[in-house]
């Protein structure tokens, strides 16, 4: 490895942890925000899902267009620094606004629908000008499960530490400023004021391949993106999996797994903070040791293996569950069996991650072509659409399952405190008389959403993976091989 591998390895990755705190406040709070600080009909419910969905659809169909435009960028900075950083300041404006109003109602779900869709443009050129700079940093295939492993693993740290900090510092008696609503707002302002500050790390220290910089730009073209796309059968297959294996991953931290726990063990975000703690705890270990593991195992069997494992873990949340009433005992078993269910599910991710980038390799193979920031786009455009159907499963259940009737009773409370016009012992003495009248079935619909329906999307994920992909280590070497003798 030489020298400015090593300094890569060392920047690139500790550049996300700002941007995937923004990441893990905007997409996996935004809904559990609204439904704990505004009072909502089932219409202007079904009105912010729409938005959502269409935002996030809008959003996926940008990321390959938006890879286009990076592929065609040309500065002295190169083709991913100037989008990392618009998209990085822009970013920090819109999530700051967004959860900083103090509009009700339907004025409100206009204001959203403003912001997500701003969100939706700004973020994916942060985002995809990031994980596209991944291939242009190394063709080895070590080094690149290496940049791959590590920059998930300071996602990750960015990703936990504000899953860890914000539901205990919104909810409960640690909220600051002693209400919900005022607590994502200090929140906001300031893991939006982190992310260009950890991104200078990449501004400063990473330095990528411009070799194909001096050839000249591709034109824009949607018949190109397309062209891409469906002429590479392996990148086709490995992005439906992957779509599958977001869906179900994504589940339990879209809000089902927050509403459930205020449910059953009370309104205490210090609880849900050590759920998530806990829970995902085990993918540090993955997350530093991948690329050893990687080497030893190969990738499907090293899947078969996670399979089992999440299965144990669904099992071990859906027995005790059903089967115990609520205690202490009963919320660590369900954080085990959710810390072993993680576990197989980020393994999944890690390794779809690198599939999807093996396809580069491929592309040039079959295609005579890399398109790097295209082929590496449809991670970002299928962790979307993934959202986005997350959302339809969250706020159909959250209907189905008549949430929001609780929910409006709680977010009144949280607006009379944020106006001060009742104190904060007060609120929480409130809203534990309206969690008292919580129903039996309601949690064992939440707790059927969080373990059977991902699991489901596990499996098949698995299945199809097995048996249309591949590009396994063998004939990866083969085609970089193959490529390297072209060259030559």
């Amino acid at each position: 490895m030489t020298k400015q591998d090593k300094r890569n390895l060392a920047m690139y990755p500790v550049g996300t942890i700002g941007r995937d705190m923004v990441y893990q406040l905007f997409t996996n709070y935004i809904l559990t925000f609204i439904l704990f600080t505004r009072t909502l009909t089932a219409a202007q419910l079904t009105a912010i899902t729409a938005i959502m969905v269409a935002a996030r659809v809008f959003d996926a169909l940008n990321d390959p267009i938006m890879g286009n435009i990076i592929e065609r960028t040309r500065t002295k900075w190169g083709k991913f620094k100037p989008w990392l950083l618009a998209g990085s300041v822009s970013t920090m404006g819109v999530v700051i606004a967004a959860f900083n109003t103090t509009l009700q109602g339907w004025p409100f779900v206009w204001f959203f629908g403003v912001v997500y869709f701003l969100y939706s443009i700004t973020y994916t050129m942060n985002d995809i000008s990031y994980w596209g700079m991944i291939p242009a940093l190394s063709s080895d295939a070590h080094t690149r499960d290496q940049f791959t492993s590590r920059a998930t693993l300071f996602a990750g740290i960015g990703g936990t530490g504000a899953s860890i900090l914000i539901p205990m510092l919104t909810t409960g008696a640690m909220a600051i400023g002693g209400s919900t609503a005022k607590a994502y707002g200090i929140i906001s302002i300031v893991i939006s004021v982190l992310s260009p500050l950890f991104l200078c790390f990449i501004f400063f220290g990473v330095k990528e391949n411009r070799e194909n910089l001096k050839e000249p730009a591709p034109r824009i073209s949607f018949r190109m993106i397309i062209e891409t796309i469906t002429h590479n059968d392996q990148l086709l297959w490995v992005s439906f999996i992957f779509l599958l294996q977001q869906i179900g991953s994504g589940i339990v931290l879209g809000g089902i797994g927050s509403t459930y726990i205020y449910f059953e063990f009370g309104y205490n975000g210090s609880l849900y903070s050590l759920f998530t703690t806990i829970g995902m705890s085990a993918t540090a270990i993955l997350m530093i040791f991948y690329p050893a593991i990687s080497k030893k195992i190969p990738r499907k069997k090293l899947m078969s293996i996670m399979q089992v494992i999440s299965i144990v873990g669904y099992v071990t949340m859906l027995i005790p569950g059903l089967a115990l009433g609520t205690s202490m005992t009963k919320f660590y078993l369900i954080t085990i069996g959710y810390m072993l269910a993680n576990f197989g599910q980020y393994c999944f991710y890690l390794i779809m991650m690198i599939s999807i980038m093996n396809t580069v390799e491929y592309n040039e193979y079959k295609n005579g072509s890399r398109s790097e920031a295209i082929i590496t786009s449809l991670r970002p455009f299928f962790t979307k659409m993934g959202g986005a159907l997350v959302v339809v499963i969250t706020s159909a259940s959250y209907l189905l399952f008549g949430v929001t009737g609780l929910t409006n009773q709680i977010s009144e409370y949280e607006n009379e405190a944020a106006r001060s016009l009742i104190t904060e012992t007060q609120k929480l003495s409130a809203i534990e008389g309206i969690l008292s009248h919580v129903q039996r079935s309601q949690t064992t619909g939440l707790l059927l959403c969080i373990t059977i329906v991902p699991l489901a999307f596990m499996l098949a994920a698995y299945f199809l993976y097995r048996r249309h992909y591949k590009l396994d280590e063998a004939t990866y070497d083969e085609i970089c091989h193959e490529l390297a003798a072209r060259k030559g």
